[in-house]
């Protein structure tokens, strides 16, 4: 467990330095923004043209619970392993699987069966594998990237000089510096990790019997035995590890589990949990963590807490006076503050100040932009190349009020809609932006370099899933996937990452669009 310890340790200080941007756990990052921030194929000026699309589709072996089938893939964009250069997602089944493909050419890595019987499924407790697998993450922000990817505004520059002249690079090199002098390090001090040595690198699955397992991306073997978590059969999500600590947030009550969030200790194997003080743990991300470790958990009685790394010890509680929440909070920098917002009930959501739960007064919130106790999941939140501050949520049915300055269409059966966070004078505004196209049912939508991606649900074969492309900026839809989902999509959502999206259908079917892999301009 040591060198398992060691390795998390090194992956999270080499994705802090190093900002790989992958895709590693629920909503994206530890913050759960579901904001991918660069990306060296998807952009506006890309998606507008035409290329993009279904790329490949894989049916897996697994049977699905209740509405619970494949979860949405963590990703790894560049791994160097012992078979060479890969990229990978890895997937989490229903029937307690876990499966690794190359993304690349839509090829099973491996899989890993767990044999574990869990109790009948029922729609709030479908039982088996519910967490998505998850990879190591940091608590710091993503770096942040150019947001629309705009490539080269002059022509290239050859790097060879006039006759006689040499390469213009060494003429235009300043003469070197003189030595400096480097102080030793003191005596203990312990060596900062290269991010770019050779590491050992895990994948995170949680099984229904409550077993926390670390797997090789390799290959799929554990070094060591699984870890008891959870108790057996019980409905969680949100699965995240994060430096020495793994957690997760059960709800409904299944197999007799509190609705809760809990802790493991990677090193003692503690376990901690923080029951709710009414409700259920809210949202389909799990909690949502700031870069200092602080947890934040929203429940659908209407509080909303900050608990202590690890320990999960209540540090402050927010209640919400309007009803109970209906997301997972996001966590998002605004002009160097650190603030949060989630969905409440009442078809709004609200901005809060985490340094300020206690006094039970949000910020700012919206007016009610859609139905009373729509599960909305889960927020996204990005920041525009000018520095503006957006909000998105999924929204069902005919009750989006027509505040909206762009409205793309009507939405009578569900839409996205978008907000920009305001600050004048040190108040807080949320002012309607734009409602994109009608779609029935959507889920909660992810932003890459400035590209809106969001799914109609569908119902069943006869109303299948739909991906739909907008512009991040004014909701215009720019693509959409047609006919290519041959059914309906009910667990989790969407990821992405390295030019693909993706997402399962009810039936286990796992579909990757993006453009084919000789499309590399991203202009």
């Amino acid at each position: 467990m040591t060198r398992i310890l060691c390795a998390l340790l090194i992956i999270a200080t080499a994705h802090a330095q190093r900002g790989t941007g992958d895709w590693s756990t629920a909503a994206y990052d530890a913050q759960r923004s579901s904001w991918v921030r660069g990306d060296g194929k998807i952009s506006y000026n890309t998606m507008s043209k035409p290329g993009f699309g279904l790329v490949w589709k894989l049916k897996f072996n697994n049977n699905p619970r209740g509405a619970n089938s494949v979860t949405p893939p963590s990703l790894i964009d560049f791994y160097i392993g012992y078979k060479g250069f890969r990229t990978l997602g890895f997937f989490g089944g229903s029937s307690n699987r876990v499966i690794a493909v190359d993304t690349d050419i839509a090829r099973v890595e491996w899989e890993k069966s767990y044999p574990v019987n869990p109790a009948a499924p029922t729609t709030p407790c479908p039982g088996g594998m519910t967490a998505g697998v998850t990879r190591p993450t940091s608590a710091s922000y993503p770096p942040l990237f150019a947001a629309r990817g705009a490539g080269r505004s002059t022509p290239a520059k050859s790097g060879v000089g006039a006759a006689y002249e040499g390469a213009v690079t060494l003429r235009n090199t300043p003469p070197p510096r003189p030595p400096v002098a480097v102080a030793k390090p003191a005596a203990n001090t312990p060596a900062v990790p290269n991010p770019f040595a050779p590491r050992v690198q895990y994948a995170i699955a949680l099984t229904g019997d409550g077993k926390l397992h670390l797997l090789y991306i390799s290959n799929g073997e554990e070094p060591n035995p699984a870890t008891q978590f959870l108790p057996p059969n019980a409905s969680a999500y949100g699965l995240i590890g994060l430096e020495t600590q793994v957690y997760a947030a059960t709800a409904n009550g299944c197999g007799g589990v509190p609705d809760a969030v809990w802790a493991l200790d990677l090193n003692t194997k503690k376990v901690s949990q923080w029951k709710s003080p009414g409700g259920s743990i809210a949202g389909n991300a799990g909690p949502a963590i700031a870069p200092d470790g602080t947890v934040y958990a929203a429940t659908t009685g209407g509080f909303l807490a900050a608990l202590a790394p690890g320990t999960l010890e209540q540090k402050s509680i927010y209640k919400n006076n309007g009803g109970g929440f209906v997301s997972s909070p996001v966590i998002f920098d605004y002009q160097g503050r650190m603030l949060i917002a989630a969905a409440t009930a009442h078809g709004r959501f609200q901005v809060l100040d985490p340094g300020n739960l206690q006094s039970n007064t949000p910020l700012t919130h919206t007016d009610r932009f859609g139905e009373q106790d729509y599960p909305v999941g889960s927020l996204t939140s990005w920041q525009d190349p000018a520095g503006v501050r957006w909000i998105l949520a999924p929204q069902h049915r005919g009750h989006i009020e027509d505040k909206f300055p762009t409205r793309n269409g009507e939405a009578n059966n569900g839409a996205i809609v978008a907000y920009k966070l305001t600050d004048q004078d040190g108040k807080f505004t949320l002012q309607p932006a734009w409602v994109s196209r009608d779609m029935p049912s959507p889920l909660a939508p992810i932003v890459v370099n400035g590209v809106v991606f969001a799914v109609a649900s569908g119902r069943d074969s006869k109303s299948p899933a739909v991906l739909y492309a907008l512009d991040a900026l004014s909701g215009k839809e720019i693509w959409n996937s047609g006919t290519a989902i041959a059914s309906f999509v009910t667990t989790g959502g969407l990821s992405a990452g390295g030019g693909r999206v993706y997402l399962s259908d009810h039936a286990g079917t796992q579909y990757a669009f993006g453009f084919p892999m000789e499309t590399l301009d991203a202009n």
